[in-house]
């Protein structure tokens, strides 16, 4: 294979890469060469294990399919940069075997780096120190994957589920998507013999098996909703309803999930939800809100907010 074909060959890739499918006239167009030779290109690819699908007739072409060997990639310094900054981050992560097999991703990764993309890498490393999290419950790699693949493929899992207080139950489970909130990774799924739906925190998973029964949801909840509301409100003694007048979207920026619950109520108003165990924290969530609000309940609360106002003004 001389240079010119390996060159051409990757490009060809890349090109396969950037949209789910080429006709072949616009690829010969993209590598300024025949039909003919982009079909003796795609058979080499073929050989070389890369699972390029053609079809003929209109509507037809080329297009990468699954499977097969992993295709170089082709980066821009940007992307390397921020693969490079993102695998030394995930060397600390709180899911087992992803720690090991990210040094080694980066080792090699820094083999092939010019040396203008190592410097810059080494500078963002060497002046970046990640904010100590306590001790986070590890998440089996394993475990994570088979929850994946079922989200993905709609198919139904069993797992063994260990709750707060030790005790534990067997699960059936239709999977709708993981959610990380930057602390613990969570299943939402709807739980079959229940017939509702749940989050599951995923490090008290274990044993997931995928089952192959296939289903279809009507009308599912929105993931991460579900998990802000089941970490974020349910566990707390006290839970306060705060009537806000802007949109929700605005006050969602101010206000993310990991902190509280924002519903809208009409194209102005939305409706906060914020929880702790006593009234502090409470109090310094509301005074952050920038807009004209009303504190539905608890009355307590609203008491605590105006002796906090009054404090202010006489200070």
């Amino acid at each position: 294979m001389t240079m010119d074909t390996a060159a051409r060959l990757l490009r060809l890739l890349s090109l396969l890469h950037s949209r789910p499918q080429w006709d072949g006239a616009e690829l010969a167009s993209r590598l300024d060469v025949t039909p003919r030779t982009v079909r003796r290109d795609v058979t080499r690819l073929r050989s070389l294990g890369y699972p390029v699908d053609a079809e003929a007739g209109i509507g037809g072409g080329y297009r990468l399919g699954p499977g097969g060997r992993l295709p170089p990639l082709l980066l821009e310094d940007e992307e390397a940069v921020a693969i490079a900054v993102g695998l030394r981050v995930a060397t600390t992560t709180t899911v087992s075997g992803v720690e090991e097999a990210a040094i080694s991703a980066l080792a090699k990764l820094h083999q092939v780096l010019p040396t203008r993309l190592q410097e810059r890498v080494a500078a963002i490393g060497a002046h970046t120190t990640q904010l100590p999290q306590g001790e986070l419950p590890q998440v089996d790699g394993e475990v994570l994957v088979t929850l994946a693949a079922g989200c993905r493929h709609i198919e139904g899992i069993r797992f063994r589920y260990r709750t707060h207080d030790g005790s534990e139950s067997e699960r059936s489970v239709e999977p709708l998507q993981i959610v990380h909130t930057g602390r613990r990774w969570y299943l939402v799924a709807r739980d079959r013999d229940r017939q509702a739906w749940r989050t599951f925190r995923v490090d008290r998973i274990s044993e997931p098996v995928l089952t192959g029964s296939r289903y279809r949801f009507e009308d599912p909840p929105d993931p991460v909703a579900l998990v802000a509301e089941g970490t974020g409100v349910a566990p707390w003694d006290i839970v306060a309803r705060v009537r806000v007048h802007t949109d929700a979207a605005t006050v969602a920026r101010l206000i993310p999930p990991s902190q509280g619950v924002v519903d809208p109520i009409d194209a102005n108003t939305c409706e906060v939800r914020l929880a702790a165990n006593d009234l502090g924290p409470l109090v310094s969530g509301v005074i952050r809100i920038h807009w004209p609000f009303e504190i539905l309940e608890p009355p307590e609360l609203r008491a605590a907010v105006h002796e906090h106002a009054r404090r202010l003004l006489e200070s």
